[in-house]
């Protein structure tokens, strides 16, 4: 037992735990006024259900002994022998500590989804999805990357901490689900504007300290490596608000802070698989091109295919998932991370390229039939979207009952 590399995973952990409260404000700001608690609370909610889920039996399904290369077992339930001495998953380090950083990711990933789908899903079809969700996509998924003897783990699929996992997971669950619910009522008529953005600024630097514990806390040691993921999340992230307040000058005349946060957020999302296993210089690269491949695909590509990704879940999340995992085949070094199958394509390899591609396929694939097996469980239950009349009063009043600003009534859009 090493306790600075127990008090990094600890601290790690409170970090990633702050990520989603924080993507609520940066959700919540860059939505309708009359929505900003439901955006809130799609992320607060979480908060609870999927912490119950991960102790009742979700972290036992994600990394207890394999079944298949699919899937774990129900050996550590309510944390059955996951205690305070070192587990399979982490030789200096409490067994319970690396349950309770996994916890945190299994928080985040579900709620990066809600982005997509705000302004017009009913509270209590949103809690069931999620519930059924985190079952038959995330643990799964979890697994097969990261849990020992999972398919994709077997075959050297390199994921360092949640390109697969948790990026593309939930940003192609994103774009599944607001298709299924169809456009928000009046997007044609309506001006659609960030209608608080400091609360986006708030949120994208919350993110963004908390992105260092998700990066550097996956090493699971206060060692070199964790210094090295660290960096390639801040250089990275920067780079890619660079580029995107750059895109806003050509595009518009002037550098926006909306921008500005955007960008820096699918900077994290695209050197989440890489941090650990690419070289700082390559950082710099994964980072510049990124936001104009994200911008790209909100800008362009939403608007030509017609889909309503309210908040963008799938156009950061999602694509910036992809490219990530793309880029680590390519920058991915065994000079860095000697655990690489191989070198990265750029080195003069391709094993370590064609198992991510094979890695981020398969996620896709389990996330659309997942995906749509929980649209199809929720619908059963209730009606997935709310009323044309409670989608024009808003959902804070009509899901919850609340207003954020009472002095501001009457003056929505």
């Amino acid at each position: 037992m090493n306790t600075g590399d127990t008090a990094l995973v600890l601290i790690s952990a409170a970090f990633v735990f702050l990520m989603t409260p924080a993507l609520g404000f940066f959700y919540g700001g860059l939505g309708r006024r009359k929505n900003v608690i439901s955006n809130l609370m799609n992320s607060v909610f979480i908060l609870g259900l999927c912490t119950v889920l991960w102790v009742a039996f979700g972290f036992s399904l994600a990394f207890g002994p394999d079944h298949g290369g699919v899937i774990g077992d129900f050996s550590w339930v309510f944390f059955n022998k996951v205690g305070i001495e070192p587990g399979p998953y982490g030789e200096t380090i409490p067994f319970l500590a690396f349950a309770a950083f996994q916890m945190m990711f299994a928080l985040i990933t579900p709620a990066l989804i809600t982005g997509s789908i705000a302004g017009r899903m009913r509270f209590p079809a949103l809690f069931l999805f999620i519930l059924l969700w985190s079952v038959i996509v995330y643990y799964p998924i979890a697994h097969m990357v990261w849990g020992h003897d999972g398919w994709l783990e077997r075959l050297g699929v390199a994921d360092f901490a949640g390109g697969d996992v948790v990026h593309i997971s939930s940003g192609v669950t994103a774009l599944l689900l607001c298709i299924a619910l169809g456009k928000r009522e009046d997007i044609k008529s309506a001006s659609y504007r960030c209608h608080n953005v400091p609360f986006v600024a708030l949120g994208a630097a919350l993110l963004w300290f908390g992105w260092f514990g998700f990066n550097a806390g996956s090493a699971l040691g206060a060692n070199g490596l964790a210094a090295h993921a660290f960096m390639t999340t801040a250089v990275a992230s920067a780079s890619a608000m660079l580029t995107w307040m750059l895109i806003d000058v050509i595009e518009t005349g002037k550098p926006t802070l909306v921008g500005a946060s955007t960008g820096l957020v699918v900077g994290l999302v695209a050197i989440t698989p890489g941090c650990g296993f690419v070289p700082i210089w390559s950082s710099f690269i994964i980072g510049a091109f990124v936001s104009p491949v994200c911008y790209f695909c909100v800008s362009r590509v939403k608007k030509k295919l017609g889909y309503d990704d309210a908040l963008d879940a799938f156009g950061c999340h999602g694509i910036g998932g992809i490219y990530g995992g793309v880029m680590t085949g390519l920058f991915g070094s065994q000079a860095i991370n000697p655990g690489l199958v191989s070198e990265g394509l750029v080195f003069g390899d391709t094993k370590l390229f064609v198992a991510n591609l094979v890695g981020t396929v398969a996620t896709i694939a389990i996330a659309l039939v997942g995906g749509g097996l929980c649209i199809l469980l929720t619908r059963a239950v209730t009606d997935l979207r709310v009323s044309e009349k409670d989608e024009k009063i808003g959902l804070d009043i009509t899901q919850h009952g609340e207003r954020a600003y009472p002095s501001f009534n009457g003056l929505d859009d």
